[in-house]
């Protein structure tokens, strides 16, 4: 009995102390995620904090973190004065036909390099990494010439149509279509489905968390994208919001309005952080799907 209870009173001090250890570590743990959170949150809450301030009180007290009188005067002169309200109607326009172009085609393209069998597959697949991995400069000037032989320049769809079809989208969509189950596609295949129909109904809603983070991904590639829209916008009413904060920060000789450059700050981050918030659950999962750690 006793070389019997030994290893059993040793079983359960280890036990215990291993319960010790998860009870001390899983605070510190929780303390530094949530002290590495403040400290990322910090930069938005002086940006916000600003934004609500007037540009005298920045200026006497540029280091404070809360307004000591909150107005709203910056994102009402934004959007009746510097003409904030089109640049986001055109910022959302863009992102709609580059989300839009990259969910169709990326799924296409990705579940045909992942599922079907055809001549040129590795070629294909390796056309699409090979464009992953080419700078974007590199490319620009041809872009650029092509938007302009086209009648795209100064307008929406010339400032989407590159974006639309993004290399990245289609080996993110490529890499999740291998890890459905070919089984379910073939079952589907001998029931009488057609390949349109699969695609349709079985691959696209299996699919789900690898198209929020195309959503995500190629919404914050057009949202963010600065370089293309200026050279491609040759007026005012083709701004995207990059585009006209900036005009904005300039149009004032030798005086710089914090405050207003502040509100137009929030204003274009503010759809990126809700798209994120709803979409973070599928974005994870699409993501962990991919492979891509």
């Amino acid at each position: 009995m006793t070389t019997i209870a030994a290893p059993r009173n040793a079983e359960m001090t280890d036990e215990r102390t291993r319960v010790r250890r998860r009870s001390v570590a899983r605070p510190l743990l929780y303390g530094a995620l949530v002290l590495c959170a403040l400290l990322t949150m910090l930069p938005f809450v002086w940006v916000l904090s600003g934004s609500l301030r007037s540009l005298d009180e920045i200026r006497s007290d540029p280091g404070a973190w809360l307004p000591h009188h909150i107005t709203l005067d910056n994102f009402v002169r934004l959007f009746r004065t510097e003409g904030f309200g089109g640049f986001l109607v055109n910022s959302i326009v863009v992102a709609v036909i580059v989300v839009a172009g990259n969910i169709v085609a990326a799924s296409a393209a990705g579940y045909a390099l992942a599922k079907l069998d055809f001549a040129g597959k590795r070629i294909a697949f390796g056309a699409v990494m090979a464009a992953l991995m080419v700078p974007f400069t590199t490319v620009f000037v041809t872009q650029f010439v092509i938007t302009v032989d086209l009648g795209l320049a100064d307008t929406l769809t010339g400032i989407a149509l590159p974006g639309a079809a993004l290399p990245l989208s289609v080996f993110i969509m490529r890499q999740y279509a291998l890890s459905v189950p070919d089984e379910l596609l073939e079952a589907a295949r001998i029931d009488g489905a057609g390949e349109l129909r699969v695609f349709f109904r079985i691959f696209l809603p299996l699919a789900g968390p690898a198209v929020a983070t195309i959503t995500i991904m190629s919404f914050l590639y057009s949202w963010n994208n600065f370089i293309w829209p200026l050279v491609v916008a040759q007026s005012t009413s083709t701004y995207t919001l990059p585009v006209g904060l900036a005009a904005t920060s300039q149009a004032a000789s030798h005086v710089t309005d914090y405050g207003l450059m502040l509100a137009g700050a929030i204003v274009v981050m503010l759809p990126v952080l809700v798209l994120f918030l709803f979409l973070q659950r599928y974005f994870v999962q699409g993501v962990a799907g991919t492979g891509m750690r």
